[in-house]
């Protein structure tokens, strides 16, 4: 069922469009398994010639009439060509196996490469609601291990298989025709063999998920302690990451080792049968030898024959585990591709272009899955070119507040408009493009600084990266890193001061030149010299934009054209900074503290 449902998606779209695009060289792959497969056959049939025909004098088959003209020139002439033969099939084969491995791994590589960029564009595209649920370390598997799991099978596995299934038939067709007694006898081995690689597959499969799991867990570990090294350092906990991160491997380990050991176990049974198989060939073709109804070379090429079908089996045991990990692997990643984002564009949604920024929240309720409201019955407007403040502790929704505006969520009552336009109504990018941001503790890519900076806007032009850096105060600390706007930064922008992350930030924010502006905690963490550029910058930015300040910092705060002030998900007070000190005793008192972004620690 699992793999019925696996060829029936979006995987199996992917994988079948590849494959469209690709019928010459798969026409030209599957000319290659046929010439594999029939020089696999033409190989022991030389030496058959020279036993019976050229060394024992016996009459040659109708099939071989075209040999008689070279038996006309002596037996050693005969031998020579015939056995050359045996070169000549070894460089058909080994011609057609280069073929058929070059055009299955170029294949196999194009179909993982359209499927892992498919797979990490539609992470990108999935609600935040999916990425909180899961562990980097997941899909760090997924995009990595899974698909390389799966191009093994592409690039490997399918036509391997295909190229031994067909031999296999051919060998059962010629040695019934040499002699269906000894067939039958070794016919009646492969239920047995079937029966191993049945159970290999299984068990292997089985294994293969436990194993992934495994692999999770440890992605997601390195993951975590290598974006907080710092803080692992600090604490001296090395000791301690090293342990936990070694229990983990060693439960990984003991997952190998487990499937090799019955990888092992399944290659051996093949061996034992085909020894058993080979055995009872041997010995019954011998006697039917001496009683004269066999030749020695039909015994040669049977034997031969036996050998060699046993050794495809013997791989496809081994290939058998490949392809469960693979199937796993497949199965996996389209769990991922089939997930629906939750967030949708309208049939008709249209373009946000050219807003003047009027933001209002109409009786907007929302909640995250089954927890308690994060908004509840919340309503406020941010007038087109105004500054509002959304104040309260942590908790109390601010950041929700945000992540509705960029329809990262949506409200599950009342509405936001824009505008006066519903935000729904909007196409998801084109509402997004029409907001900047500065975010508390901005991330930076570890990219360089021109890229950082344009990040805002891809297409922006040097000038535009350069008059953007000019206006939030970071040109002069840029033209001093060692290759200015070229010098590239550390992952999340680690090699930079905290100040100075921040005025890139702002740097990318005006760059894109966005009607609306959302700063959350612009300030936190910067020491007195750094915050000053920070602000001379912030005013640069948001000068004649719509701007949402998200802070606890009742001094900032007063400095917006109007406040609101959450606590627990609800509004419970709006007005201009002098409105609240008058009109509301409990916000005139923590405006008296003066505690900057401490001070609202009193509202919950």
């Amino acid at each position: 069922m699992e793999e019925r449902g696996l060829w029936r998606g979006r995987f199996a779209q992917i994988a079948r469009h590849q494959l469209a695009k690709s019928k010459g060289r798969l026409l030209w792959a599957g000319v290659c398994t046929l010439g594999l497969t029939v020089t696999e056959l033409l190989k022991p049939w030389p030496v058959k010639v020279i036993f019976d025909n050229i060394l024992l004098g016996k009459a040659l088959p109708r099939s071989l009439h075209l040999l008689r003209g070279l038996l006309a020139h002596g037996k050693v002439t005969a031998i020579v060509v015939v056995s050359s033969s045996l070169v000549v099939i070894a460089l058909l084969r080994g011609g057609f196996a280069y073929s058929q491995v070059h055009v299955a791994s170029s294949l196999g590589n194009q179909i993982v490469y359209r499927l892992r960029v498919e797979l990490f564009g539609h992470l990108q595209r999935l609600s935040l609601s999916f990425h909180n649920r899961t562990r980097s370390g997941e899909l760090l598997t997924k995009i990595a291990s899974d698909t390389n799991a799966v191009k093994d099978v592409f690039a490997e596995s399918i036509l391997t298989v295909l190229s031994q299934a067909l031999t296999l038939v051919g060998m059962f067709v010629m040695m019934f025709a040499l002699n269906w007694r000894l067939s039958l006898i070794v016919l009646a081995t492969i239920p047995v063999l079937l029966g191993n690689l049945f159970f290999l597959y299984r068990r292997a499969k089985l294994l293969a998920r436990r194993q992934r799991k495994k692999e999770e867990g440890i992605a997601s570990r390195i993951s975590e302690v290598m974006s907080t090294v710092s803080l692992v350092q600090a604490f001296g906990r090395e000791r301690y990451e090293a342990e936990r991160f070694g229990s983990e491997s060693a439960e990984f380990l003991e997952e190998s080792i487990r499937n090799d050991r019955i990888e092992a176990m399944s290659a051996r049974a093949v061996e034992v049968i085909g020894a058993a198989g080979t055995w009872i060939v041997v010995l019954f073709g011998s006697l039917q030898v001496l009683n004269g109804s066999l030749t020695i070379g039909s015994v040669l090429v049977f034997t031969s024959y036996l050998n060699a079908m046993y050794r495809p089996i013997r791989s496809m045991a081994k290939l058998s585990t490949q392809f469960s990990k693979a199937m796993v692997s497949a199965h996996r990643i389209s769990e991922v591709l089939e997930r629906e984002p939750e967030i949708h564009d309208a049939p008709d949604a249209i373009t946000a272009r050219d807003l003047k920024g009027e933001i209002v929240f109409d009786h907007v309720s929302f909640r995250y899955e089954e927890n308690e409201e994060a908004l509840e019955d919340v309503s406020f407007s941010v007038p087109a070119g105004k500054t509002v403040a959304l104040v309260g502790s942590s908790g109390a929704g601010k950041s929700t507040v945000i992540s509705l505006i960029l329809r990262l969520y949506e409200a599950q009552r009342g509405a936001v408009a824009i505008d006066g336009v519903d935000i729904r109504r909007f196409s998801r990018d084109s509402l997004r493009g029409q907001v900047g941001l500065v975010l508390q503790g901005s991330i930076l890519l570890g990219t360089s600084v021109r890229e950082n900076i344009a990040y805002g806007k891809l297409d922006a032009g040097m000038d535009e990266v350069v008059a953007a850096a000019k206006a939030a105060h970071a040109h002069e600390f840029i033209e001093q890193l060692e290759d200015g706007y070229d010098t590239i930064l550390g992952e999340r922008g680690s090699t930079l001061s905290g100040g100075q992350r921040q005025r890139l930030a702002i740097a990318r924010a005006l760059v894109r030149k966005a009607p609306i502006l959302i700063l959350d905690e612009p300030m936190t963490g910067l020491d007195v010299e750094s915050e000053e550029k920070v602000k001379d910058a912030l005013r640069s930015l948001m000068e004649g934009r719509t701007c949402l300040l998200i802070t606890h910092d009742l001094s900032a705060a007063a400095e917006a054209d109007e406040i609101v002030w959450l606590e627990d998900g609800r509004v419970v007070a709006t007005g201009s900074h002098a409105d609240l000190v008058a009109k509301n005793p409990r916000y005139r008192r923590l405006s008296k503290m003066k505690r900057g972004p401490a001070e609202l620690s009193g509202l919950t």
